[in-house]
């Protein structure tokens, strides 16, 4: 049985994916849970159509994160806490902070998600700060944290 795959299933293929299964699996399994459609011919036009979609939409996110890379590539952003006399933070600096301080930096607003920090900083100094705007494109930007 062709079936069209409607969402992205393990082993078997991703969404828009024309696959051949058994019978039994196909009428058992993916049909009625919705994981996938009879491949007809205007579901195969549809499912051309979609796999187009997703393969755009792909492309233009890609394109979107080297463009934040370019514009974000070597920058420096300054932050401002408290912090005692050793140069411990009394806080920590996270991932909203540090958007925050690129938006204020260079007026380029960015997803908190994208920011890689294994640990909140808690220390004065030069830090460098891994972005990752896309699975595969990643820009590295220094942060200054000063004391207040």
């Amino acid at each position: 049985m062709k079936v069209i795959l409607t969402k992205p299933v393990a082993d078997l293929g991703d969404k828009g994916d024309v696959v051949d299964v058994s019978d039994g699996y196909g009428r058992n399994y993916l049909l009625p849970r919705k994981f996938a459609v009879k491949a007809f011919p205007g579901a195969l036009k549809q499912a051309e159509a979609m796999r187009i979609a997703t393969e755009d939409a792909a492309r233009k996110a890609l394109e979107e994160a080297r463009l934040l890379a370019e514009s974000l590539a070597g920058t420096r952003v300054v932050v401002a806490a408290r912090s005692g006399d050793a140069g411990n933070l009394f806080g920590s600096i996270g991932a909203a902070d540090i958007a925050a301080a690129i938006i204020k930096f260079t007026g380029i607003d960015i997803d908190k998600k994208i920011i890689q920090i294994e640990d909140p900083i808690k220390a004065i100094g030069l830090h460098e700060v891994a972005l990752k705007p896309h699975a595969d494109v990643e820009v590295s930007i220094t942060l200054d944290v000063i004391p207040v």
